[in-house]
């Protein structure tokens, strides 16, 4: 036989009941009511106190209401973790202050030498003719300047000199520089027309000499050819000076400038450095390296860097940088997803902060966001307080004031 329920517990429960549902009520009201003249900072829920919120309404998290942070009330507890003088040394705890200073960034890299394509010297054949003899029979081939090259048989010229000579037998000053001018405009050099004179005969044979030193880059003819005026016959390059073109990534964009100096070494020839400068930075990315191009050019007098040789150069940001917010390399912690430091605060409380940083440098880092100037970051010991802050924000509020100060 089942026993009644008391009629005590059920007051009891209907009570309870009634003193919850009144107690929501009055939660649900009280930040209309405690906001009258009072500023909210921001909502939050107490289970879940490092969560902010803007505006009121239901927790996210618990079927609860959000609770107002008045800007006259005090925290129930300073962020991050307490630890006494004591403890900070047994740690060995570091502590500096971010400051603004240059920072110098550094680059190495690998780049290929190539020919100066501003030494490059196009020979042409001067009119319409015949390669009737190659002086220089090969690519790669080096030459002096005066050198022959190739000589050309020109018979459009025979009737265009033998007019020249009839002209010139009038005695007319006027007529023969008139006809010596026509000669000119058909790309007769100043030699062959002096040899015209004296010999008084057509000069239809004319010797290619290259105009520099160098060698032969590129070879576009051979015996017997004919050729049409202006047609490229050689290409005539120097090797000094050389280009070097380096690749560098992305991520030191900022680290080469127009200008910059840089020293280059290679395997070719150990212990000496080559010295030059930034020429340009070129436009386009390498899509499938996704790296930038620098070109540099490296005097070359002994004509000791030859195309295709690799080196490595070492490169200095130029001074003037500007100065930036940093802290030193060691004060950084970063965990893949983001970066923070831990800050000394007042009263021997500890906070880890996410900070946004730039390039490294020198043994300093730069911080874009999360730090101002002045404040004190730990470089020695910070792993642990990280660990012993992680595990305070995992905690709810009740473990968390159980936790106490962190022991040594």
């Amino acid at each position: 036989m089942k026993r009644p329920i008391p009629i005590a517990v059920a007051v009891a429960v209907l009570a309870a009941a009634a003193g919850y549902y009144a107690g929501t009520r009055h939660h649900a009201d009280a930040p209309q009511a405690e906001s009258a003249g009072r500023k909210v900072l921001y909502w939050y829920d107490p289970m879940v106190p490092g969560q902010r919120f803007d505006k009121p309404g239901k927790s996210p998290f618990m079927d609860m209401q959000l609770v107002p942070r008045y800007a006259d009330e005090q925290p129930q507890q300073a962020a991050g973790v307490a630890i006494s003088a004591s403890q900070q040394q047994s740690l060995g705890m570091v502590v500096k202050t971010a400051q603004r200073r240059a920072l110098s960034q550094k680059i190495a890299a690998w780049g290929t030498i190539t020919q100066d394509d501003r030494s490059l010297t196009t020979v042409p054949a001067p009119a319409a003719g015949v390669v009737e003899k190659l002086f220089v029979r090969a690519e790669q081939q080096q030459v002096r300047a005066g050198e022959p090259l190739a000589q050309l048989w020109i018979p459009a010229w025979t009737s265009a000199q033998q007019e020249y000579l009839a002209v010139r037998q009038l005695g007319d000053p006027a007529l023969t520089r008139a006809a010596r001018g026509r000669l000119a405009l058909q790309f007769m050099p100043e030699a062959t027309l002096r040899q015209l004179e004296r010999s008084g005969s057509p000069q239809t044979r004319i010797t290619l000499r290259a105009p520099r030193d160098g060698y032969v880059a590129k070879l576009d003819t051979r015996e017997g050819v004919q050729v049409a005026a202006s047609a490229p016959l050689f290409e005539l390059a120097n090797l000094d000076p050389v280009w070097l073109v380096v690749d560098y990534p992305q991520s030191q964009a900022g680290a080469l400038a127009a200008g910059a100096e840089i020293q280059a070494t290679t395997d070719s020839w150990p212990g000496e450095t080559f010295r030059g400068q930034v020429s340009e930075i070129l436009p386009q990315m390498d899509a499938a390296t996704r790296t930038l191009k620098a070109r540099i050019v490296l005097d070359n007098p002994q004509h000791k860097l030859r195309p295709g040789m690799y080196m490595r150069i070492a490169a200095q940001q130029a001074q003037g940088a500007p100065a930036v917010l940093a802290v030193p390399e060691e004060a950084v912690i970063a965990t893949g997803e983001r970066s923070r430091v831990i800050v000394a605060r007042d009263g021997g409380r500890f906070e880890a902060v996410n900070v946004m940083t730039g390039i490294s440098a020198d043994g300093w880092t730069e911080i874009r966001r999360g730090l101002q100037e002045g404040e004190r970051v730990v470089t020695s010991g910070q792993f642990l307080i990280d660990s012993e802050a992680s595990l305070r924000s995992a905690l709810p509020v009740s473990m968390e004031h159980e936790h106490g100060e962190m022991q040594p």
